[in-house]
């Protein structure tokens, strides 16, 4: 199990950038849940996607950087 969880949405351009993002941060591996048909995931994420959660429940909204993901991981 992921330490991570991206919260995104299908053909979302945002969550496309993140995605770029964490792989220039080389992130760790983490888990990708698509909101689109999720009632309870939408109404929490809604226009706030891509978001990355920790499993200790910290998020980390976009924008993010390089930066944002390594402080994420202490």
């Amino acid at each position: 199990m992921s330490n991570f969880t991206l919260f995104q949405r299908d053909d979302c351009h945002l969550c496309d950038q993140a995605l770029d993002v964490l792989a220039a941060a080389h992130f760790p591996d983490f888990s990708s849940v698509f909101i689109d048909d999720d009632e309870a995931l939408e109404a929490r994420y809604g226009a706030r996607v891509p978001v990355l959660q920790r499993s200790d429940g910290v998020e980390l909204d976009w924008p993010f950087d390089v930066g944002s993901l390594r402080e994420l991981l202490l």
